[in-house]
C-alpha cells in the first residue's frame, strides 16, 4: 500500500485513476512473472512522464516480490496494513508511557500484554477484518506450524 501511495505522490491527480488501476494489476497478479510483465507495460507507459515513480518501483521490487508469494486471500489483509499499523501504534504508546526498561525481558512482557489484551468495544483483538475466517484457514494451511490451533 505504501508503494502505491508513494507512486501517486509523483503523479498529477488527473492520472491517479489510471495509475491506480495499472498498479492494481501489478499487485494482484497471480504470479511474479505476471507481475513483472504488467510492471513492464506500466513502466513503458509512464516512464516518459514520471521516471521517478518507475524508479521507486524498481528500487523496491526485491522487497515487493515476497508479497506476491502470499495466497490471494492473505494479500488483501496484508495489503491494507490497517491491523498491523494499529498494533504498532499500540506498541509505541505502551513503550512511550513506561519510559526505559532495565533489559529486554520487561519490554517483551509489556508488548505481549498489549498484543493479547482485549480492547474495549472490540469483539476480538484485531478489530474487524473482512473474510477473517477464510484468511485464518489459509494461514493455518500455509503456516500451521507457527499457529496455535487451540486459540
Amino acid at each position: 500500500m505504501h508503494l502505491v501511495r508513494n507512486s501517486l505522490r509523483y503523479a498529477s491527480k488527473k492520472y491517479w485513476g489510471q495509475i491506480a488501476k495499472s498498479l492494481r494489476e501489478i499487485y494482484t497478479a497471480p504470479t511474479v512473472e505476471a507481475a513483472e510483465a504488467r510492471f513492464g507495460e506500466f513502466a513503458e507507459t509512464w516512464r516518459p512522464l514520471y521516471p521517478a515513480m518507475i524508479r521507486s518501483w524498481e528500487n523496491a521490487w526485491e522487497e515487493f516480490v515476497p508479497f506476491l508469494e502470499f495466497p490471494v486471500e492473505l494479500r488483501r489483509i496484508v495489503y491494507t496494513t490497517n491491523a498491523i499499523e494499529s498494533l504498532n501504534a499500540r506498541f509505541r504508546r505502551a513503550v512511550r508511557h513506561r519510559g526505559h526498561f532495565p533489559n529486554e525481558q520487561p519490554a517483551m512482557k509489556v508488548l505481549y500484554l498489549v498484543a493479547t489484551t482485549k480492547r474495549r468495544n472490540r469483539e476480538n483483538l484485531t478489530g474487524r477484518i473482512s473474510n477473517w475466517k477464510q484468511a485464518l484457514n489459509i494461514l493455518t494451511i500455509h503456516y500451521g506450524d507457527r499457529l496455535d490451533a487451540t486459540q
